[in-house]
């Protein structure tokens, strides 16, 4: 399910390719969506600076599964639309 909460983790988690490939399929299906054009800005504005994936943060997401893990990537998000 490809929606915009997707693909906001997926640049987060610095998986631009695929957080741009969600942004134009839902401009595609609705050109008019704002949330996706400016998702779709972002995405390519930063694609230009990004050096990769944040390897590390993506396995701890994979793998995470107790309350204290789900937290600290929680607040490791947060650090990064600060």
């Amino acid at each position: 399910m490809k929606n915009l909460s997707l693909a906001e983790i997926y640049e987060l988690q610095g998986l631009k390719e695929e957080a741009l490939e969600i942004y134009k399929d839902m401009l595609n299906e609705n050109p008019s969506n704002i949330e996706a054009k400016r998702g779709l800005k972002r995405v390519r504005g930063l694609r230009e600076e990004f050096n990769g994936v944040n390897k590390n943060m993506l396995n701890f997401f994979l793998d995470m599964d107790t309350k204290a893990e789900f937290v600290e990537f929680e607040r490791w998000l947060l650090k990064l639309w600060i």
